[in-house]
């Protein structure tokens, strides 16, 4: 079993590395969606996709 995994090493830090990477966008891609930000990073008012990305919340409706 040492062996193996001695003779793995280099794929196993690796594979752990981009697990670790992965792990780390999608933490931020959280982050940002609960934030309220835009996934594309540019802003909303030119985009021909707003209604249906960003529907109006309950509070804006009423008013």
């Amino acid at each position: 079993m040492l062996t193996w995994f001695v003779e793995n090493m280099a794929t196993i830090i690796i594979s752990a590395i981009l697990v670790l990477v992965v792990a780390a966008i999608l933490v931020s891609m959280v982050r940002s969606k609960r934030k309220g930000k835009s996934s594309c990073g540019c802003g909303c008012a030119g985009c021909a996709m707003n209604g249906a990305c960003h529907p109006p919340k309950p509070e804006t409706l009423r008013k």
